[in-house]
């Protein structure tokens, strides 16, 4: 399946649709924009808590999320270093077909997207063609009329 160099996709375990999201064949791994990501102790269990804007980033609170499902691992930033950063399983939607993958919890604040899809989601799925965009999105609009 071909995908462009971007889209808008939905990740159901956070209630968002039409999240936007950039393909990039240089990351390994997808990661997620996250905001006030800590550790906590609720009633003797260790969760990760942490607070997703809303997905154009205007709502400065966000809604919040924990999970006691996660692990922390050493990921290579933009900018070429290794941070030690969370990750958690989620699910996306991406063609009208769910997928359950690895996102690295990190403040993207700074970033046009607040999704980044890595090779480790792509691979063997789809064929990533530059000059396109949004063609899940398209797709999705596409079956609804």
């Amino acid at each position: 399946m071909i995908i462009g160099r971007k889209d808008l996709v939905d990740l159901p375990d956070f209630g968002f649709v039409n999240i936007p999201a950039k393909v990039d064949t240089g990351a390994y791994s997808s990661s997620l924009h996250c905001e006030n990501i800590e550790i906590v102790n609720e009633d003797g269990t260790i969760k990760l808590t942490f607070y997703i804007p809303d997905y154009e980033g205007k709502v400065v609170k966000g809604v919040k999320f924990s999970t006691s499902e996660f692990v922390q691992k050493f990921i290579k930033s933009s900018t070429g270093y290794k941070e030690l950063r969370y990750v958690i399983k989620a699910r996306i939607i991406i063609f009208g077909k769910e997928y359950q993958t690895e996102f690295s919890l990190t403040d993207r604040q700074g970033m046009k997207f607040p999704v980044l899809i890595g090779r480790k989601l792509l691979q063997k799925r789809f064929v990533v063609d530059v000059a396109r965009t949004n063609l899940s999105y398209k797709s999705k609009i596409s079956s609804t009329l």
